[in-house]
């Protein structure tokens, strides 16, 4: 099986880790914007990123309670 047949077996609204495009997409947010998040936020106390390899990863229900508690990005 493809790496892309994967991707479409399970929805993106129920994914556990999105990459930095998919959050992008999911979250309205723009690429570059997903990335300087994560990068400000790695070693912080929200603990939505986890770094897979060289692939930056973003746990979509904990940046979404990351984004209620932020006024602004």
């Amino acid at each position: 099986m493809k790496e892309k047949d994967v991707y479409s077996i399970v929805p993106i609204w129920e994914r556990f880790l999105l990459t930095i495009k998919e959050a992008s997409l999911y979250f309205n947010l723009g690429e570059n914007k997903m990335h300087r998040i994560a990068n400000e936020y790695v070693d912080s106390d929200y603990k939505f990123v986890v770094q897979n390899g060289g692939r930056t990863m973003i746990k979509r229900k904990m940046f979404e309670d990351f984004l209620n508690q932020t006024t602004s990005i």
